[in-house]
């Protein structure tokens, strides 16, 4: 089943990369980040964010992500570090991050944190024809009936 569920949550990020990311121990709310993913990396992905971002110092983080049918949830837990391969740099960059950033690559304030994943809990939302009916008529759900839970190491 983890297989299943960790193919799920790479496809329903890549369909939309949104993640809400915060440090872990801090008591400072997460703030939305817009993942970038190479499809050749399973256990990273990057955000390009600011010198003045709170975030961009890295360590310890959670990530939570909902997929856009909101049929997937995902908490993810990884460190953040500061990407120091200008290799990466240039594949992960895009028009869409260049609008941000008047100076281009070069820009004084660009950093690119690299998410360093370590594991994570997913739950996917698919209750099937038996568990809507269920959730129609008020009958008891069963674990599994409304979907899958899995913990998983990413």
């Amino acid at each position: 089943m983890s297989d299943d569920i960790k193919k799920h949550f790479w496809k329903a990020l890549a369909d939309s990369p949104y993640v809400m990311v915060g440090q872990t121990g801090e008591r400072e709310h997460s703030i939305p980040m817009n993942a970038q993913l190479d499809k050749d990396a399973h256990s990273a992905f990057w955000f390009f964010t600011s010198t003045d971002n709170r975030l961009s110092g890295g360590g310890p983080a959670m990530a939570q992500f909902a997929s856009k049918g909101h049929d997937l949830f995902a908490c993810i837990s990884g460190t953040l570090r500061r990407e120091p391969d200008p290799v990466v740099l240039d594949k992960l960059w895009n028009n869409g991050i260049a609008a941000w950033y008047p100076g281009g690559k070069e820009d004084p304030k660009l950093v690119l944190l690299r998410f360093d994943l370590d594991d994570a809990e997913i739950w996917t939302a698919d209750p099937g024809i038996k568990g809507m009916l269920k959730l129609a008529t008020g009958m008891t759900m069963k674990e599994g009936e409304l979907g899958e839970h899995a913990k998983v190491a990413l």
